[in-house]
């Protein structure tokens, strides 16, 4: 019977912007306004290189105390400088390749592949917050070794089948992570947790749900932040019983995002002799990704390939806070549930 093939459909250019409508700007990390597009790191992303830096200008130190002007002309004020600092941030070089013999096609009496192009842009969504989350599992142990966990809020006890009102997600949990920032409190725009944490929000009476752009009452809130819920969210056993979750307070823009362009972005691979003749046909895409928390430097303590893994993201020696810890739009909320 006749089939038609992977090959008679995919034009590079026009399959690459199918899959564009589908990729990582379509999370909800993007649509909650946590991540943002950024053109300066889209440029980086296309300069090559593993490692890039991202150079900015500290604050106006507020502690210093002004001068107090006189009438004499003897008196001469010292001006301060305004200092620059440097956030680095890692590129990482992805594929992915999906294979199926023409014969199975043929016998199912639909082709897998098309299966394949239909939901390779839902993969690297999914793979671009897999990413995001190891990074923040790094971040927070780096905190809590470095910087004194000034960015954590851990109410979590390893007795977790055991803990009481004082160890779960509450309105007070939530103010004591938020209160981290200090004055800043109120930068905080989303809260990503894991579903047994939002089922806790949900039990408590705490979600209001507002109107999307449809008008449709879909988008789910946390006194006034928009609720993230994914299972991929950290969570760890319990010392001795249950489990600690961690759940993440984000402000507008706290992931930078950059894309760089692969030589060849979708690749169709034929394989005339396989299958004895019957025919392989693989799919490859390729991504050049620049994730970057913002304010701080990726410090390449230990990665064994040319990109890393999400194992070397979750990491505390490959990242460190180079900012002050207000300018920070991250808080951590450790809790049994």
């Amino acid at each position: 019977m006749a089939l038609t093939q992977l090959s008679d459909v995919v034009i590079p250019e026009v399959y690459s912007d199918y899959q564009a409508e589908n990729g990582p700007e379509k999370t909800v990390f993007f649509q909650s306004g946590v991540a943002v597009r950024n053109a300066m790191l889209d440029q980086k992303a296309n300069s090559g290189g593993e490692t890039l830096n991202v150079p900015f200008w500290k604050d106006l130190d507020a502690s210093v105390e002004p001068n107090y002007s006189t009438d004499n002309p003897a008196q001469n004020a010292s001006p301060q400088k305004v200092v620059a600092g440097k956030q680095v941030a890692r590129m990482a070089y992805i594929n992915q390749g999906y294979s199926s013999a023409d014969l199975s096609g043929e016998i199912a009496g639909s082709d897998p592949m098309q299966r394949v192009r239909n939901r390779f842009g839902t993969y690297w969504m999914r793979q671009w917050q897999r990413r995001v989350i190891p990074a923040l599992n790094g971040i927070l142990a780096d905190n809590v070794a470095s910087d004194d966990a000034d960015m954590v809020e851990d109410i979590a006890i390893d007795d977790g089948n055991n803990a009481g009102a004082s160890n779960v997600f509450s309105r007070t949990a939530f103010t004591g992570a938020a209160f981290t920032l200090g004055d800043r409190f109120e930068s905080t725009s989303a809260i990503g947790v894991h579903s047994m944490v939002y089922k806790r929000m949900v039990d408590n009476d705490d979600v209001e749900f507002v109107s999307d752009s449809q008008g449709d009452l879909t988008i789910p809130t946390f006194l006034g932040r928009r609720v993230i819920v994914d299972d991929g969210m950290p969570v760890v056993p319990g010392g001795t019983s249950g489990f600690k979750y961690t759940s993440v307070l984000f402000g507008g823009g706290a992931i930078g995002y950059g894309e760089g362009q692969a030589k060849v972005p979708v690749e169709l691979e034929r394989e005339a002799s396989s299958g004895n003749g019957g025919g392989i046909e693989t799919l490859w895409e390729r991504n050049s990704w620049l994730i970057h928390p913002l304010g701080f430097k990726w410090l390449e303590a230990s990665v064994s390939g040319e990109s890393p893994s999400w194992a070397e993201l979750a990491m505390a020696g490959n990242w460190d806070r180079v900012v002050d810890r207000k300018n920070v739009p991250l808080a951590f909320l450790i809790t049994n549930g």
